[in-house]
């Protein structure tokens, strides 16, 4: 009976180790392939960290379009009548001081060119008279020599018998050069004039432009960029605007007047030459 149980017993212990060892071949290559694996991933290099994308190239300075909320053309669209008034009183200033010196330059041109001819060719003649023909039509100084031909002509009656005929023809000669200066001066007086008020109208939008901020203040009732920004620009520009106008006016009436002078001298030399012919051709 013994013996008996304990064959059993040994049998039961062989059971067991037989299904001991069929469960180890079914499980360990699995096993070991995964510990391979796991082994195989310990030993592998670490995988290059991927570089992160560059970024966009900038705009080179300088060269960013930005659209500005208040240059001239805002200034125009949202100024009121006032500001465009003033703006409008300024070009008309501006245009008419141009078209004057650019006029006076041409004048002046031409008579210090007929200047040079009349030195050239007058005195040459054998007369006043053909001297004076020889001259171009409208030319000042042949006005001079035809006034001082006309008054040595016509020294007759009762009352130009008591002025001598050097005092008539001398007097005949200076009524010509003073129409001749007055021309030359037309329009000194509008450049005279633009450019000591021309300031003074910059100066009124550069208040108008003041006015406008401090109300847009007090309306927002904070003083913020965007509030200010756009009237104390305007008052700028206007103040911009006044001394831009003012300033070729009192340069181009300066160098005019100037150049008035030196055409005046060749005119006053040319009369006085004029006056001594006049008087020895009337002995």
């Amino acid at each position: 009976m013994f013996s008996r149980n304990r064959l059993v017993a040994v049998l039961a212990a062989v059971a067991i180790g037989a299904v001991a060892v069929a469960a180890t071949g079914l499980f360990a290559p699995d096993a070991l392939a995964q510990s391979s694996a796991d082994a195989a991933k310990s030993d592998a290099p670490a995988a290059a960290p991927v570089p992160p994308a560059p970024p966009a190239p900038a705009a080179e300075s300088g060269k960013v379009s930005v659209e500005n909320p208040y240059g001239l053309e805002a200034l125009w669209k949202t100024g009121d009548f006032v500001s465009k008034g003033t703006l409008f009183i300024l070009g008309i200033m501006s245009l008419g001081s141009w078209y004057i010196i650019f006029t006076k330059l041409f004048e002046q041109f031409r008579l210090l060119q007929h200047a040079a001819e009349a030195k050239r060719t007058f005195f040459q003649a054998g007369s006043v008279k053909a001297g004076a023909d020889g001259l171009k039509e409208g030319s000042a100084f042949r006005y001079i020599a035809e006034s001082g031909m006309e008054a040595s002509g016509k020294h007759e009656g009762a009352l130009l018998e008591r002025i001598d005929m050097n005092s008539w023809i001398s007097m005949s000669i200076q009524r010509a050069q003073d129409n001749i200066q007055s021309r030359l001066q037309d329009g000194l007086a509008f450049l005279a004039t633009v450019g000591s008020t021309a300031p003074f109208v910059g100066l009124f939008g550069t208040v108008w432009g003041i006015y406008h901020a401090l109300t847009a203040i007090g309306i927002a009732g904070q003083a913020s960029i965007d509030k200010v920004a756009g009237p104390v620009g305007e008052a700028l520009i206007m103040t911009a605007f006044g001394l831009a106008v003012a300033v070729p006016a009192v340069l181009g009436y300066n160098w005019l007047v100037r150049r008035n002078k030196v055409a005046m001298e060749s005119v006053r030399s040319f009369g006085a030459d004029v006056h001594l012919v006049l008087l020895g051709s009337a002995k």
